[in-house]
């Protein structure tokens, strides 16, 4: 069996929601989770910035730096994450379809912008 390389996730860790989230991916991901590692943004702006990452879309959209230091972000972190759990391979492949994809974006950041208004983050 090939070791994966590691990714690593930026995730809100105030958001409770997104805490939730990570910990569902770990557990899914069993023995591979070590394949990902998780980097909570919360007051970590500097760093976001020296990554290439703006600090606004990192609390807008889920971001994730595969092995080769690419950042990817919104549906493309989330298919390279779900890529790297074995039970949500199919699910990946689906959000990328062409017809799904729009439709799941639109709902996507239509939830985030919602989460956000109501912690008043932004």
């Amino acid at each position: 069996m090939n070791a994966l390389h590691p990714i690593t996730v930026y995730y809100d860790g105030a958001c409770p929601r997104c805490r939730r989230d990570r910990a569902r991916y770990e557990k899914l991901a069993g023995t591979g989770a070590d394949a990902i590692c998780w980097f909570d943004i919360s007051g970590r702006e500097t760093e976001l910035r020296r990554l290439g990452i703006d600090p606004y879309k990192a609390l807008t959209e889920l971001h994730v730096q595969d092995a080769q230091g690419r950042i990817h972000s919104e549906l493309d972190a989330y298919i390279l994450l779900m890529r790297r759990v074995p039970r949500l391979k199919p699910l990946a492949w689906l959000i990328g379809l062409p017809l799904i994809r729009p439709l799941l974006s639109r709902c996507y950041h239509w939830q985030v912008m919602r989460r956000l208004s109501n912690s008043q983050r932004l």
